[in-house]
């Protein structure tokens, strides 16, 4: 039986789309694996959201349980390699305001397969229990990964709210540890993020399913971006049409705010005030994707706003793609990051010694594009992984391998002119080459020329405010 795990503020659901059981127990059991028999392994889920906004899990406590539940813990123990799941006891005034919500019952052990489901106020004591007979308490000590959150940003918050001289707190994972180690003096604590990284960096059947459907839903909703884009209009219309089509085919959310940039406001790699209107004579860059079931997707596409791509556009653009389409060329699993960009470079200068440009700005922009690419191959940097988070994690890894998922996004900058082109695709690392599972939204100029004069969405249905 397949099913998603998810028992949230408001109902539990089972459907036939996305994990089952036995994905989450497999994942657990590599945990244990990794410890050994003389640890276990604690962690603490979101405790909950602020606000009137759905509640969204931790993605390490949902990769190892499947539960959507505020509140909850879990403990591995490698000893006797059981799992055991703490859950707030049943809280009936919230449930008839709110909905079921998941407690320690046979319904939950059932649910999630977890056979060992305890009230949440018993985990000190189990805990306790364990410490006189294991040496080591693993815990991950990276933040949280939330709502449209990567551990990049989340580090920065920590930081930042460290060096302020009216904060100064510790971050909620250093807390945590601060108290493992008052509490349970007897044993070491020790960081279990490198153990889940490893882990997560390998997407199995299941993950990559999913990742097809949110990839789906960006290239559908940047497709219909296309059709939609007339001058005259806001950015910010373009990224509530991208919202309406995730939310619209079951996303939870959203990967990333939108990056919906005219003109030079796409120079700002990560612009996102959307409150610009679409001239004519721009290219449009719309950067946007949904958190589909806790998968996310990162994919890019740039056009021009009138539907026609201008002499200037279809010089730098084509050089670009033509790029692009090299690195594509030649990603391939149990070769060398360095390598396979040293191929595509050594296209690129094939690509730039038969372009012709306009103006000299063009061309120097374009060396500089194949330049820096070649120093960004020295240091192994081909794209960013994708997965739970979109800057997901994995650290550095200087040999692709089958079923790791990852972007490319190299960016084409003019300075004299704030010109700047960028793609970004889903790549999936196959056992013979890659898959691009957003190649459905076209880059080719003639296709995508093609594709805006259809009818889209927001021609046929104007803003009501002025």
């Amino acid at each position: 039986m397949r099913f998603l795990l998810v028992l949230s503020l408001w109902s539990l659901c089972l459907s036939g789309q996305t994990y089952s059981r036995e994905e989450f127990a497999r994942r657990r059991n590599n945990v244990l694996q990794a410890i050994g028999p003389n640890a276990a392994a604690v962690l603490k889920g979101n405790e909950g959201m602020p606000g009137y906004v759905p509640f969204r899990q931790d993605n390490n406590f949902f990769y190892l349980t499947g539960v959507e539940a505020p509140g909850a813990m879990l403990l591995l123990d490698g000893g006797t390699k059981r799992a055991v799941l703490f859950l707030p006891r049943r809280n009936e005034p919230r449930e008839r305001s709110e909905g079921p919500l998941l407690a320690p019952d046979d319904a939950a052990r059932a649910a999630t397969g977890i056979a060992l489901v305890e009230a949440v106020d018993t985990f000190t004591t189990a805990v306790q229990r364990l410490a006189g007979m294991r040496q080591t308490i693993y815990t991950p000590m990276a933040p949280m990964e939330l709502e449209a959150m990567s551990r990049d940003l989340a580090v920065r918050y920590n930081l930042e709210r460290l060096d302020d001289p009216w904060d100064g707190r510790a971050s909620r994972e250093a807390h945590f540890v601060s108290l493992l180690r008052q509490r349970f003096p007897t044993v070491a604590v020790q960081d279990l993020t490198p153990v889940l990284d490893k882990l997560r960096l390998i997407k199995s059947a299941e993950e990559i399913a999913v990742l097809r459907r949110a990839s789906t839903l960006a290239a559908e909703a940047l497709a219909e971006g296309m059709r939609s884009t007339l001058p005259g209009q806001y950015e910010y219309e373009l990224g509530a049409l991208g919202k309406f089509i995730y939310y619209r085919n079951g996303a939870q959310g959203l990967a990333y705010y939108a990056l919906v940039a005219a003109g030079r406001n796409a120079f700002m790699p990560h612009y996102h005030a959307a409150q610009s209107q679409l001239k004519d004579c721009e290219l449009f860059l719309v950067d946007f994707a949904p958190d589909y079931h806790y998968q996310m997707a990162d994919v890019t596409r740039m056009w021009p706003v009138n539907g026609k791509f201008s002499p200037w556009q279809r010089e730098l653009y084509g050089f670009y793609v033509a790029c692009y389409q090299a690195i594509l060329k030649h990603i391939r699993p149990r070769a060398p990051v360095e390598t396979i960009m040293n191929e595509a470079a050594a296209d690129m200068d094939a690509v730039l010694a038969g372009a012709k440009f306009s103006e000299e700005k063009y061309r120097r922009a374009a060396q500089q594009f194949v330049a820096d690419y070649k120093r960004s191959a020295a240091n192994g940097r081909l794209g960013h992984w994708v997965g739970m988070s979109t800057h997901d994690v994995g650290g550095s890894q200087y040999v692709l391998q089958p079923n790791m998922v990852f972007t490319i996004e190299p960016a084409l900058r003019v300075p004299e002119d704030q010109i700047y082109i960028r793609l970004e695709d889903m790549l999936l690392v196959t056992q013979s080459g890659v898959e691009n599972l957003s190649a459905k939204t076209p880059i080719a100029m003639e296709a995508i020329e093609a594709l805006m004069k259809e009818p889209g969405l927001l021609k046929k249905y104007p803003r009501i405010l002025p």
